[in-house]
């Protein structure tokens, strides 16, 4: 990622290009990338193809606009963050589903981030919808208590790490650092599986400064940090002003989920 499209990202994501690539710029990507580019599959039920290149990431989630999922936003974050002067490890996880069943390998991609002073690491993540709203100290294996809830990152089997929010398993977390090609055929799978959790629903979803806002096929859910709910089935005169107003992103046709 060069010069002028770093800085098209950070306007983006509404941050300033840092002094230098130390901790506390990092929380501050992290955070006001969760609040400006949303978590969401609509490719997916567009029909439009999702390619994991640099250029092409770019072109969706800074031209476009757009938002994506795990491989794509946090395949992107890691290209900003390493332009800037951080480091960068792209980590392979498997997402914990029901009855703690882990998802298949390259299930989720992750970032391990160290700062230009070789501070850290730090366990990145703008890829996995509702999380951390900063970076995690990857090295403490003791509670981390943030505004997203209480994350613990222990030790699992095979020399991985669980990562736990409130006390239930998120995901489990692979060390060997690596490429962006390796998740290709998850992210295919993750596209066209009918048992795919992505192919079988739609979901865009992006924090706020008070909480969620998500849209789940056409119902609108709104939280709050305080615990608040609220939710409503959206008209068919409300689907696309919903998608622009609460997440920026133009269509010209609502998506929908295709029988499988």
């Amino acid at each position: 990622m060069d010069s002028p499209q770093a800085d098209a990202y950070l306007r983006r994501i509404g941050a300033a290009r840092p002094a230098t690539a130390d901790a506390e710029a990092l929380r501050t990507f992290q955070r006001r990338h969760l609040l400006a580019v949303p978590f969401e599959n609509l490719s997916i039920h567009l029909g439009q193809d999702i390619v994991l290149t640099e250029e092409a990431l770019f072109e969706k989630v800074v031209g476009g606009g757009r938002g994506g999922f795990c491989y794509e936003l946090n395949g992107l974050f890691g290209a900003l963050l390493r332009s800037l002067g951080f480091g960068v490890d792209l980590l392979a996880a498997r997402v914990f589903g029901d009855g703690e069943q882990l998802g298949p390998p390259y299930d989720h991609l992750a970032l391990r981030v160290t700062t230009a002073d070789g501070g850290g690491p730090w366990l990145a993540d703008v890829g996995f919808g509702r999380h951390s709203h900063y970076p995690l100290d990857y090295g403490s294996r003791a509670e981390q208590h943030e505004p997203g809830g209480v994350f613990r990152i222990t030790e699992a089997p095979d020399g991985d790490l669980d990562v736990t929010r409130d006390g239930a398993p998120a995901y489990r977390l692979e060390q060997r650092p690596r490429a962006l090609g390796d998740f290709e055929a998850t992210c295919w799978w993750q596209r066209t599986s009918p048992t795919s959790l992505f192919r079988q629903s739609l979901v865009c979803s992006r924090q706020t400064e008070t909480g969620r806002v998500t849209l789940s096929g056409r119902k609108l859910v709104l939280t709050d940090d305080e615990g608040g709910r609220e939710e409503r089935e959206l008209g068919d005169g409300e689907i696309l002003p919903a998608y622009r107003d609460d997440f920026g992103i133009a269509l010209d046709h609502e998506p929908v989920v295709a029988p499988l």
